[in-house]
């Protein structure tokens, strides 16, 4: 009887032990997520740059530089207007020459003429290579008179609607490569936006009048004409 006494009460203390230890083991922590301090934010893309703002970031000169060449080029356009070469000559780059370009792809194979011999041009009955018609791919056989009726002052530049300092205005499916062939330089163009409306713009007319500089002095290097080509 006392053994069996005995075994009851150490059943009931192991049994309130084991008890204890249950309430004693702490329930788990729940750890509540911390927003984190700076969420991710996605990058804003960056804005892409019109031709006209990346030219000018390309070709950032001094506002005196660029008022000199203007000045030139005004200068420039009035002689050509008037067809006055023997002035025009003392514009010209007297180590780099003058460059005549149809189309406003510029090619090394473009005639160069140097200063000296600007000034006899429009008497000059030679006929010259000047490239490829647009299109056709014809070659332009012409005396000079004929290819500056065409292809230098086809049109009243000189009173042109519009003008700009380094911007291409009239663009086409021609390759623009003049800041490539031109290092350094500057241009303006003179600029007609077309003429029927039935060509909605397309047959618009751009001369582009290439400076380089040569000490304090900006020279003119290159004369562009430029339309819609095919």
């Amino acid at each position: 009887m006392v053994n069996k006494f005995v075994f009851i009460v150490i059943l009931l203390a192991g049994i309130l032990t084991g008890c204890n230890l249950t309430s004693s083991i702490a329930a788990p922590t729940v750890i509540s997520t911390i927003a984190p301090t700076l969420g991710f934010v996605k990058p804003t893309p960056l804005q892409p740059i019109s031709p006209a703002q990346l030219i000018i970031i390309m070709t950032a000169t001094p506002h005196t530089a660029q008022q000199a060449v203007l000045d030139r080029a005004a200068d420039v356009i009035t002689l050509l207007k008037n067809q006055d070469m023997t002035t025009l000559a003392g514009y010209v780059h007297p180590q780099l020459g003058l460059r005549f370009s149809p189309y406003a792809f510029v090619r090394d194979t473009d005639n160069e003429i140097p200063p000296d011999g600007i000034a006899g041009l429009l008497t000059d009955p030679t006929v010259h290579p000047w490239g490829a018609y647009s299109g056709s791919g014809e070659p332009i056989d012409l005396t000079f008179v004929d290819y500056y009726s065409q292809f230098v002052y086809d049109l009243d530049f000189a009173n042109a609607p519009e003008i700009s300092l380094n911007h291409r205005l009239g663009v086409s499916t021609s390759m623009d490569n003049i800041f490539a062939f031109y290092r350094s330089s500057m241009f303006v163009e003179y600029y007609f936006p077309g003429f029927d409306p039935q060509f909605e713009g397309m047959d618009w007319r751009s001369l582009r009048l290439v400076f380089m500089q040569d000490n304090d002095t900006w020279y003119l290097v290159g004369i562009i004409h430029d339309q819609w080509t095919t």
